[in-house]
């Protein structure tokens, strides 16, 4: 009887695993208890890059091999993208509150990640009344181009790098974070198994 639940059933499940398990993450000195939220925002929205960059690859199959298949994967995966691109923000919102009792909106990568968001959901649009499968290929593969350029030039103020868990020396720490964004893929996975769902059925 599992077998016939939709893919949303698994990601939901998977989604509240996730959060479940941020709730035992390893404190940390500074932060305390608070840093899970941070952890769980930074799996997050690093779910949504690998969407974005896996939705391009599947794309540049698609355009150099002609397969249907790829650009409906391309497809599927830049919706799954946006999606966990414009939840992430009110984690980070969430996260700056707690750790740092304000909402920093005017923090450069903040105000990046909002514009990207409302790009993101115009173009994923578009893309969907087009329904046009080389130019959704297309549009997946120049928008993570453009969000990992202007990323890479943006000024880093509550985001310092390099990575401060990977670079932190704290294996159970690293580990955790490793663990988190793992689920955070397979959420990421079954719902794009739904965004596929709905492609072949329209």
């Amino acid at each position: 009887m599992i077998k016939n639940k939709s893919p949303l059933f698994y990601f939901s499940l998977t989604v509240l695993l996730l959060a479940l398990l941020a709730l035992f993450g390893p404190e940390e000195k500074s932060l305390g208890a608070n840093v899970q939220i941070v952890y769980l925002h930074g799996a997050w929205v690093l779910a949504a890059e690998v969407a974005f960059i896996v939705a391009a690859l599947a794309g540049l199959l698609g355009l150099l091999l002609r397969k249907e298949i790829f650009h409906a994967w391309s497809a599927a995966l830049g919706r799954t993208g946006i999606i966990f691109w414009l939840t992430y923000l009110p984690l980070s919102l969430f996260a700056m509150q707690a750790n740092w009792n304000g909402l920093f909106l005017a923090e450069p990568r903040f105000r990046l990640a909002i514009i990207f968001a409302i790009t993101g959901v115009l173009l994923q649009l578009g893309l969907w009344l087009f329904n046009i499968s080389w130019l959704t290929s297309f549009g997946n593969i120049l928008y993570i181009i453009t969000l990992r350029v202007v990323f890479a030039t943006a000024q880093n103020v509550m985001h310092p790098p390099p990575s401060p868990i990977f670079n932190s020396g704290l294996w159970n720490i690293i580990i955790f974070f490793v663990a988190l964004n793992i689920l955070a893929w397979v959420a990421g996975y079954f719902l794009t198994r739904f965004f596929l769902t709905l492609k072949t059925s329209r």
